[in-house]
């Protein structure tokens, strides 16, 4: 797949222990991206952080916590993300889902194997 140019960026903040039919959120949304095809998906866990409820997660040692913070970071064009979002909007209960208009400048690699030298 080539990306570059114009492109939009989904962030969706949910919680660590989300689940979706037993399994993490997390797992399921980045999985419906990679089956339609999308340019890339990456889950991103902090370390500390609130949302709308209030009440601070952290992994700090004194107060461990088994649902830390979590962003799912997508980018592909406009019309796809607008497709994906409608195929998920109903698994994000709880949460935050941002988009954002990019500008894609590199968007290498893709190839099995690694495609590094």
């Amino acid at each position: 797949m080539r990306l570059q140019g114009p492109a939009r960026r989904i962030t969706i903040f949910i919680g660590e222990s989300d689940r979706y039919h037993h399994k993490p959120l997390y797992a399921e949304i980045v999985h419906r991206a990679h089956r339609q095809g999308l340019a890339g998906a990456s889950v991103f866990r902090g370390i500390e952080g609130f949302g709308a409820a209030s009440r601070i997660h952290t992994s700090r040692l004194l107060s461990l916590s088994e649902d830390l913070p979590l962003a799912i970071v997508i980018v592909d064009t406009a019309e796809r993300t607008d497709q994906f979002l409608a195929d998920v909007a109903d698994l994000v209960t709880g949460g935050l889902v941002i988009i954002d208009d990019v500008h894609v400048h590199t968007y290498t690699g893709g190839e099995q194997g690694g495609g590094r030298r």
